[in-house]
């Protein structure tokens, strides 16, 4: 018996030993940087940051827009790697463009587990994160994307702070998505109509086609007609910079000078205007039920022209339009030509955040950092499979294989505008159209004003609310051009909005507005 409790008490001890030497032979060989998914001997995986993967994971990633045919292959090849990189799957999610604006709001408010979601000016960004929607990311850089963290210059990690914290990811690419008329040349030019270059010949365009062409729509437009017609249409007929909500206005030289637009004469000239187009057919008379984006019925002939797009969907358009109908040609004038404001997209333009739903907010954005800086990962997100959906000819040019209807990924099919990377872009020979109107904006560009401004409605928030329905009720038919006597229906609008609060929340809104305007100095 004594020697079995001797031989049991050396065996215990040996075990022991082993174990402890074990430990700290995994702990010193992860210490030097372990790449990829590697791990100690316990088991743990660790990246090359230290940080823990060793529980699978798989992260909801949210896009806006539709989703390209052939994403099931595209997130198949995303898995792999990101399984034996990070020990995680992704799962793509679209919100198609079809009342994207109020899915988006769904997302963030209903506390659904999502781990990445597109950010933008024109998503409110600002106003999300100063309502606390995303997590910060200033403790997460170091350890979960170190790379990340290096990749994106620190002048635009500032540029996107909200109270001084970072909430997004900033896209590095330098571009302009400042609007301009786009319109079929090739009818243009057959029917000797004018260049569109400011309104009047831009309507006097839309004029011959209707002649010309009794079949088409002159003008493409959608149920969105606050974004699609009023902001555009304000920005290149009254020099209007920023897309100010709640009926407000303010011009780029004089920041300080914000005045209502609702209820204004200007505001009367403009939906006497949009009356006019309808009257004469400009506008599909169910613009209200319309959920085609704006370039679809250009793609398909349907119609003839779009108030305004920015360089490089205009560039898309084109590419899609030569595989299908090569004797089509489209032309585009970009407004600041006339405004003498170019202002480069700023860095909060496209961005990619964690919601605070977020279940693995390291692991996602472990992920972003391989989108962004790994060429396996960003390649085939932003382009499809080569060889399938593109091929890259001898001068180092993209190609689309196919053409747009038989093509399940065409270029930056997924809309990944914020993970660009310039040093993996791929363009297309059109794109040197392109980037000819971008040198011609460098020539005039301005420091963007405005994007910086991070509103904040708790205080209205429920007039904020009121005053959205109001708007789709009241207003939407008028800029339509639906409403048969626009005096009566711009005093109904104006009623029913100074009853839901217009006026709270105008001030209370003008105030926040001014306080940054003199922070900034402008």
């Amino acid at each position: 018996m004594k020697s079995r409790k001797k031989w049991m008490f050396t065996m215990v001890a040996i075990l022991l030993l082993s174990t402890i030497l074990g430990a700290c032979g995994g702990n010193s060989g992860n210490a030097g940087g372990d790449k990829g998914a590697g791990g100690d001997k316990a088991g743990a995986k660790v990246t090359a940051s230290g940080l823990d993967i060793s529980k699978k994971v798989e992260l909801q990633f949210y896009m806006l827009g539709d989703a390209p045919k052939d994403l099931p292959a595209i997130e198949e090849i995303i898995n792999k790697l990101a399984l034996e990189d990070l020990n995680a799957t992704v799962k793509f999610n679209f919100t198609t463009w079809t009342d994207w604006d109020q899915k988006y709001k769904l997302l963030l408010s209903s506390g659904q587990p999502i781990d990445l979601i597109f950010t933008a000016d024109w998503t409110q960004y600002q106003a999300y994160a100063k309502k606390g929607a995303f997590k910060p990311l200033d403790e997460l850089l170091p350890v979960a994307a170190p790379e990340l963290q290096k990749f994106v210059p620190k002048d635009m990690w500032e540029a996107v702070k909200i109270d001084n914290k970072i909430f997004t990811v900033p896209a590095t690419y330098k571009e302009y998505v400042t609007n301009g008329f786009v319109w079929r040349e090739d009818l243009r030019e057959k029917y000797n109509l004018p260049k569109p270059v400011d309104i009047p010949t831009f309507e006097a365009y839309l004029d011959g086609i209707k002649q010309n062409e009794p079949t088409m729509t002159p003008l493409s437009m959608n149920s969105d007609v606050k974004n699609n017609l009023m902001y555009v249409y304000r920005e290149i007929a009254h020099e209007q910079i920023g897309a100010l909500p709640y009926g407000l206005g303010v011009k780029y030289k004089t920041p300080s000078d914000i005045y209502s637009y609702w209820g204004s004469d200007e505001q009367k000239d403009d939906l006497t205007t949009f009356k006019r187009w309808m009257d004469k057919g400009f506008i599909q008379k169910n613009v209200l039920n319309s959920k085609d984006t704006l370039q679809d019925p250009i793609n398909s002939g349907k119609a003839a022209a779009i108030l305004g797009d920015n360089p490089t969907r205009f560039n898309d358009m084109v590419i899609k339009l030569q595989s299908t109908h090569p004797d089509w040609k489209l032309g585009y004038y970009p407004f600041p030509l006339k405004t003498g404001v170019a202002t480069p997209v700023h860095p909060i333009h496209n961005g990619f955040a964690i919601p605070n739903s977020s279940k693995n907010p390291e692991r996602a954005l472990a992920f972003y950092e391989k989108m962004v800086t790994d060429k396996r990962y960003n390649l085939p997100t932003q382009y499809g499979i080569e060889g399938k959906n593109y091929k890259v000819n001898s001068e180092g040019k993209y190609e689309m294989i196919g053409d747009s209807t038989s093509n399940g990924f065409p270029r930056e099919g997924m809309n990944g505008w914020a993970w660009r990377n310039p040093e993996y872009m791929l363009f297309d020979k059109n794109f040197d159209g392109v980037q000819a109107i971008f040198d011609e904006l460098d020539k005039i560009q301005v420091p963007d004003k405005f994007n910086g401004f991070a509103e904040d409605y708790t205080a209205y928030q429920a007039e904020r609310a009121a005053l959205e329905q109001v708007e789709k009720q009241y207003l939407y038919p008028l800029l339509a051009g639906l409403v048969d006597n626009v005096d009566e229906g711009l005093a109904t609008f104006m009623d029913k909005a100074k009853s839901a609060g217009l006026e709270k929340v105008q001030e209370a809104y003008k105030k926040q507005w001014l306080e940054y305007v003199q922070k900034q100095g402008f």
